[in-house]
């Protein structure tokens, strides 16, 4: 069944590890689930997708501790725990598997979630992705290790922050937290990365934060680089969108969304 696009959503808090998540569900069908990024929340990441992913599947998008609308509490804020959230929710939701769609910090999510939940993901979608810090440019981690909160003043993160959380004057906290956990990107091997069984579909900008070696590297260790007229397609794809740096990456829905909608119904 198709959704009309101008469905309001159902939305909720769930209780899930002492936090008070929240999510909407858009649209029927399939369950895709979105991880947004880092000081973000479903519409600065995800707005220019979801009106049409939501057409094909039911679009259940989270917000992560500190995020969005779901306030903040007495802990930092890692990948992991987003991560053993983020499943807690799905089964709150009664969802048993699910198509996942990370962007950013929501991939090193997704990427957890793949390690430690297998049986819960069916097909993986990783936007900006790397599986340690030397995938990412050097110098962006020099930047992110000085964000102070006056530096994004007047930004549509902070615009949508101050507009939706439950307590505004909380973005300095969300700030240093985000800094904190930048300081501490988990570290994976090759070899655990490899370890992903679900089909990926690995997305990058050609100008993007992530090196553009890494992702070709991250292709090869999930089975891509090989010649498919010879011996067939590998689960896992990967594109590079011309033209595209990190922050206006899931705005290419021109690209974005046929492009995953083929990825999502193979197989």
């Amino acid at each position: 069944m198709t959704a009309s696009v101008n469905s309001a959503p159902r939305t909720g808090y769930a209780s899930v590890n002492g936090l008070e998540m929240y999510y909407e569900v858009h649209g029927e069908g399939e369950p895709l689930v979105l991880l947004h990024g880092a000081l973000s929340a479903t519409g600065t990441s995800f707005g220019a997708l979801l009106p049409q992913l939501s057409r094909s599947h039911q679009v259940i998008s989270v917000e992560q501790q500190a995020h969005g609308h779901t306030a903040d509490i007495d802990r930092p804020l890692t990948m992991p725990q987003m991560a053993k959230d983020t499943a807690a929710l799905l089964a709150h939701l009664g969802v048993e598997q699910a198509d996942i769609f990370g962007y950013s910090m929501g991939t090193g999510v997704a990427v957890e979630l793949a390690r430690h939940h297998p049986a819960l993901i069916r097909r993986l979608v990783l936007a900006s992705v790397s599986f340690n810090p030397s995938g990412l440019h050097p110098e962006l981690l020099q930047n992110l290790s000085g964000l102070e909160p006056e530096h994004l003043i007047g930004t549509p993160w902070h615009e949508e922050y101050l507009r939706i959380a439950p307590r505004p004057e909380d973005f300095p906290v969300l700030v240093r937290k985000v800094t904190e956990m930048n300081a501490r990107i988990p570290e994976l091997t090759p070899e655990e990365f490899a370890e992903i069984s679900a089909p990926t579909l690995i997305i990058i900008g050609d100008s993007d934060i992530i090196r553009p070696e890494h992702g070709v590297e991250m292709f090869r260790l999930l089975g891509g680089g090989v010649i498919g007229d010879l011996v067939g397609l590998p689960p896992s794809q990967l594109a590079i969108l011309p033209g595209t740096p990190h922050s206006t990456l899931t705005q290419r829905a021109d690209l974005l969304v046929p492009m995953i909608g083929s990825f999502l119904r193979t197989g």
